[in-house]
This record gives C-alpha cells, sequence and structure tokens, in this order.
C-alpha cells in the first residue's frame, strides 16, 4: 500500500473515530434523575405574592441648593403603604461646597418628601465627624426645606478635637451661597481633646 492511500483513509477515518469517541461522552456522561435547581432561587412564592419587595435598590437626586444624594438599601418591601420600607441602608450625601457625608442604618423609609433613617444611624462625614444617633431625617429632591440632615434625637459625636453630646443636630446652609454648618442644640456637651 502506498502512502498516498494510507493518508487518504486515514483523512476519512481519523475524523470519524473522533466523532464517534465525541458521541459517546455525551451520550454516557450525565446521568438521568434529580434536575440541578437554581442556587439563588431560594425563595417563597406565596411571601412574595403577600409582601411585594425589592432587593437592592437605589434611589439617586438631587436636593433644592444641590447637594447630591445617592441612597441605597438591601432590601424594600411595601406591606400595602404608599411609601415602603427598607433595610440596610447606607445613604451619600455630597454637599456643592465639598462637603459629604455617609450615613448607614439598619432600617428607614420615605416619608412626606424626606428619607427617614432610623434604628441606630452612624455618620461620618468628610470634615472628620463621626457621630450615631438614633434617627436621620433628609429632604429628598424634590423637598423645599433648608436643612439637609436633620438628628432629631440624642447625637453623640467624635470630632478631630473631641467628644460632643448634643439633644439634637442640625447640618444646613449657612446662607443662600455660604458653606454648610453643623449646629448641635438641646444640652450640648463638649468634652476637648487637645
Amino acid at each position: 500500500m502506498s502512502r498516498t492511500r494510507i493518508v487518504r483513509w486515514l483523512r476519512v477515518l481519523l475524523p470519524l473515530v473522533a466523532l464517534a469517541i465525541l458521541s459517546t461522552l455525551f451520550l454516557f456522561s450525565t446521568e438521568k434523575g434529580e434536575e440541578s435547581s437554581i442556587p439563588y432561587a431560594d425563595v417563597e412564592a406565596e411571601e412574595l405574592a403577600r409582601e411585594p419587595q425589592m432587593v437592592l435598590p437605589e434611589y439617586a437626586g438631587v436636593t433644592a441648593d444641590g447637594a447630591a444624594i445617592t441612597l441605597r438599601a438591601d432590601k424594600v418591601s411595601s406591606a400595602g403603604e404608599a411609601d415602603g420600607d427598607a433595610s440596610r441602608l447606607r445613604m451619600t450625601w455630597r454637599a456643592e461646597d465639598g462637603l459629604a457625608a455617609d450615613m448607614t442604618a439598619p432600617g428607614g423609609a420615605l416619608e412626606d418628601g424626606k428619607i427617614r433613617l432610623s434604628g441606630g444611624v452612624r455618620i461620618t462625614t468628610s470634615s472628620g465627624w463621626a457621630m450615631t444617633t438614633p434617627v436621620v431625617d433628609s429632604p429628598t429632591g424634590d423637598s423645599e426645606s433648608k436643612s439637609a440632615i436633620v438628628a432629631p434625637e440624642e447625637v453623640n459625636a467624635f470630632a478631630p478635637f473631641g467628644q460632643l453630646t448634643a439633644g439634637a443636630m442640625d447640618l444646613s446652609r449657612a446662607d443662600e451661597a455660604g458653606d454648610h454648618l453643623l449646629n448641635f442644640t438641646d444640652g450640648v456637651r463638649l468634652i476637648y481633646q487637645p
């Protein structure tokens, strides 16, 4: 047999052998039986029908005085109300004058044109303040409120110069063109640490 004949036969036989091997791999590779389930579809359909919810929603807006707000939550459920309740919120507030505040809270809601963070809010500002308070209110983009961030209950703050406690706190613009001021009221107590 000549070399040319051998090459011609191999050109026909080798692809057929490869096709036979591949078909046996696919035929015998999977066992019939239990279908695999989607790993992230671990949700009760009846519970979702009773209480509709969104996972990882995000809200962004600009307030009347030009501050940018970004709000993220792990979950929002409506529970039959006009406004929803959210869990594990993270809010970022950035003013035009460069001041920024980052807030985290276990719960919150949208109420009367404002964002209400509740359940123990932690606030850090770009100017070096770190605060905790039970509740924080902040206007949304469609609110005409002058205050940017309001803490109507007790505030515990750590500043670059010491510790401070107060009955309430308000972060607002001093005037139309001025910078934002952090105003503590209702029994302010300062422990100065140089």
